[in-house]
């Protein structure tokens, strides 16, 4: 994933950030090889969303998604050295915003909870992501991309994507 420098405005870590709605629109697995994980879960009978890719498997899970993904790839993106001995959990539970400005101030209200910043809001191929760890080290992403299609209740709606 390339990553650009953002400007300012994602850069701030404001203590009053804005809190994201209690919801989580994607559970993220870094997977040794994505197309026989996919092929796993295909198995199980779970219908393989279209409007994935050979490198981005996704699944509706109704309202949310499991998505898989490189591990590797994973690993780079969320600025982990290597995908082993790290402390790497190949696991990431994603918030999806509903615009770029989102994204850094949820960010600054997970460090003022008590979190760890883990990748600053920086402006990517796709959109704007960054990373944090609860108290415990789970990782969490807070990602912003056109191509998310959501219900009025701000439900994912995984098979279909903006053009």
């Amino acid at each position: 994933m390339l990553e650009k420098p953002v400007g300012t405005e994602f850069n701030a870590l404001q203590p009053n950030g804005l809190a994201p709605s209690q919801r989580l629109h994607i559970i993220l697995l870094g997977v040794e090889d994505v197309k026989k994980s996919a092929r796993f879960y295909e198995l199980l009978g779970w219908k393989r969303s279209p409007a994935g890719n050979d490198g981005f498997v996704k699944f509706d899970m109704g309202g949310y998604a499991l998505c898989l993904i490189s591990r590797e790839d994973f690993a780079k993106d969320a600025r982990y050295e290597t995908s082993e001995g790290n402390g790497f959990s190949g696991v990431v539970f994603i918030y999806l915003a509903k615009n770029p400005e989102e994204v850094p101030r949820i960010l600054a209200k997970a460090v003022a909870s008590g979190g760890t910043l883990v990748k600053p809001a920086t402006r990517t191929h796709w959109g704007v992501a960054g990373y944090f760890k609860d108290l415990d080290g789970h990782l969490f992403e807070v990602d912003y991309e056109d191509t998310w299609v959501f219900s009025e209740g701000h439900r994912l709606v995984v098979d279909e994507v903006n053009q």
